[in-house]
């Protein structure tokens, strides 16, 4: 290992053009990821929901759809706006009450409760099938060219819609969401560091390393929109702490030794620390992989991987920047801008018994209110109200009364009695205003129907029932009349599948539920047992994460006193993202305090070295994680990755405050049982 710092001196010319080099392929490699924008799709693939998606798909060739609300239309030019979306590519079929009616039938001939559904007003419905998935490439280019064919005209809704508003939204806003974090970033790092052009140096070495990590992305097939919004950001955040250790290694040798010398000894020293408390963050990062909602496996390895993208550019290319640039470097110095701390750590010392009685009243409150903070599952209430998927949204919901339609898929062979039996069943339910079936419509109206409507309602292997309800999609109310219709269907019809954006937002809710819970356990246990190892103690990692458990239960109670709902992601995956992200703190301060108890130390003079020791660079590491995440938390209009970056960066502060404060009186009141329960300590001393 020693030759690894003078193999990269002697090497760093050669290093900086191979970085260099690497980020084409990497740039290339980003370019060709597909980006996914539809959450849903993470479900895991054996529910029955995704099952009828599929069936619906290759089946009824009705992958996804689309809900257009045209207005002053008559029913000749509503023909010919079928019949020009009809030729978009994707596209599998049109239908509105005009195929029905046509141009000299009145449409008042249709029973009262569909004319309800299809012409309201001045208004009326297009109903739009596409061939491929609902977030298929070319289902959202159909979807585009549809909005731009009818211009104002029209208002376009259908989960389609939702994901097309995502991806417009967030490929406006992606590039701002680095740019702002590297600005801030910058502006901590000139404050951190004792040289104007350093920072950017560092900021270089981290873009190579997040370009890198984004690039090799390919070989995953796709990620999601979310993973791709945070992982750069949260690259930037967790890795500079990394660079900023080496950098002042290499500073403080350079006092004694000639700059070459210094940078060996420096990434040696770096490979040594960096590596082991990357560890800890990397196995948070890999816990999210034990989540149902494989979007955790997705940001989960993107995020590993890309702190070890930044450790390998931490011990290769910085250096190799930084001997480069040495003259540089060293021209632009200037005086430490960080204050001393010194009053803040006698404070803390001093008041050592109020600060723990502080940290055990606490923790129940802050219990409290992350238990009750509470989280919506409702995808589209993450766009903003003014985008065109929201404004059609509202104007079915008002009036049409459309909000929740589901799709029931029942065996072929199944008798027309039960079928009718299961209609008239789920009729009676609160919050149903509509149920649509061919045996229900009954032969008069069947006869009406051209083929192009009536394919869509049965095939060879199955016939279909459409449910409208009127609950909100993600509610209690929803879910619990979902749960009595799936209980009417399977009495009649065993195998039937209910699919559509309701019952796949209910499986959302389940799996997610689950996952809260097994992920945040899942990443306890395995930083625990890597504390473990690392300290060979059974006391010190109880008090770490009991440490850091509390700055989360803080962060997750905030929206509560606040009144504010979190997207479920931000809600599942912060607790692990933060445990992970910021232990290193504790583990900081912690290292030093143990390291100088076994040098004979007392366990104030002991604590007083390690606060002198940490404090500078634990408020360095929490201040850069905030400044790359605060930026997007504020700027962005997608609330799934506007409260996601909020918490983390809110996160990193408490974490920061909690370790600073309240971690050195844990350690100095348990100092017995920390002695008695770690190798290392003599007769328990």
């Amino acid at each position: 290992m020693k030759n690894i710092g003078k193999l990269v001196v002697k090497h760093r010319i050669l290093i900086i053009i191979i970085s260099l080099l690497l980020v084409i392929p990497s740039l290339i490699g980003m370019v060709k990821t597909k980006i996914n924008y539809d959450i849903l799709v993470y479900l895991p693939k054996d529910i029955d929901t995704l099952k009828g998606e599929e069936i619906l798909t290759n089946d009824f060739n009705t992958g996804g759809y689309a809900t257009i609300i045209v207005e002053n239309m008559p029913n000749k030019n509503l023909l010919k706006l079928e019949n020009k979306i009809e030729k978009i590519d994707g596209v599998s079929n049109v239908v509105s009450v005009a195929d029905v009616t046509g141009t000299t039938i009145p449409i008042e001939i249709l029973p009262k409760k569909i004319l309800n559904k299809v012409a309201v007003g001045d208004t009326k419905l297009l109903l739009v099938t596409f061939k491929n998935s609902t977030s298929d490439d070319k289902t959202l280019e159909a979807v585009s060219k549809i909005r731009k064919m009818t211009k104002e005209d029209c208002l376009v809704g259908g989960v389609s819609a939702m994901v097309l508003d995502t991806k417009e939204l967030f490929n406006s806003e992606m590039f701002k969401y680095v740019v702002i974090a590297v600005i801030c970033c910058i502006i901590v790092l000139i404050f951190a560091l004792d040289s104007y052009v350093a920072p950017f140096l560092l900021i270089g070495n981290i873009g190579a390393a997040i370009l890198y990590n984004m690039g090799s992305n390919i070989l995953l097939g796709d990620i999601c929109y979310i993973t791709k919004a945070i992982s750069s950001v949260l690259q930037l955040g967790v890795t500079t702490d990394f660079s900023i250790f080496l950098y002042h290694k290499y500073e403080n040798a350079k006092k004694k030794k000639e700059k070459k010398e210094a940078m060996a000894s420096a990434i040696n020293e770096t490979l040594v620390s960096v590596a082991g408390s990357s560890l800890t963050t990397i196995a948070g990062f890999l816990a999210l992989c034990t989540m149902d909602l494989t979007l955790g496996t997705d940001i989960g390895i993107v995020m590993a991987k890309g702190v070890v993208f930044g450790v390998i550019c931490v011990i290769t290319l910085f250096p190799a920047l930084l001997i480069t640039f040495d003259k540089q470097v060293e021209a632009t110095k200037h005086k430490n801008l960080l204050p001393s701390f010194d009053k803040l750590k006698k404070l803390i010392i001093d008041n050592k018994k109020i600060i723990i009685l502080i940290f055990i009243i606490l923790y129940i409150p802050a219990y409290y209110c992350e238990k009750h903070t509470e989280v919506y599952y409702n995808l589209d209430k993450s766009i903003p109200d003014t985008y065109g998927y929201r404004i059609a949204t509202k104007e079915l919901k008002e009036k049409y009364n459309i909000v929740s339609p589901l799709i029931i898929l029942v065996d072929k062979e199944t008798e027309v009695s039960k079928i009718n039996k299961i209609v008239n069943n789920i009729e009676k339910l609160d919050g149903v205003d509509l149920v649509l079936s061919p045996a229900k419509l009954g032969d008069g109206v069947n006869s009406l129907l051209p083929e192009k409507i009536s394919k869509n309602f049965s095939n060879d292997k199955y016939e279909l029932i459409l449910v409208n309800s009127t609950y909100d999609l993600a509610t209690t109310k929803l879910n619990n009349q979902i749960a009595k219709i799936n209980k009417i269907v399977h009495k009649y019809d065993k195998k039937a599948i209910i699919a559509g954006e309701g019952p796949l937002m209910n499986d959302l809710v389940k799996v997610t539920d689950r996952d809260f819970k097994s992920v945040n356990y899942t990443s306890i246990i395995v930083i625990f047992i890597l504390m473990v190892l690392v300290f060979k103690s059974i006391s010190l990692p109880v008090i770490l994460v009991a440490t850091i458990e509390l700055a989360i239960f803080i962060n997750m109670g905030v929206p509560y006193l606040t009144n504010t709902k979190l997207p479920f992601v931000a809600s599942v995956v912060i607790g692990t993202i933060q445990l992970g992200a910021t232990i290193d703190y504790a583990i900081l301060m912690t290292t030093k305090y143990i390291e100088e108890r076994k040098n004979k130390k007392d366990k104030y003079k002991a604590i007083k070295i390690a606060l002198d020791n940490s404090v500078t660079s634990i408020f360095v590491s929490g201040m850069c994680f905030f400044s790359a995440t605060i930026g997007v938390g504020l700027i962005s209009k997608i609330d799934m990755i506007g409260s996601l970056c909020t918490l983390i960066s809110r996160g990193a502060i408490i974490s920061m405050v909690i370790v600073i404060t309240v971690l050195p009186s844990l350690l100095v009141m348990f100092d017995k049982i920390i002695t008695k329960t770690t190798l290392g300590f003599k007769g328990g001393k």
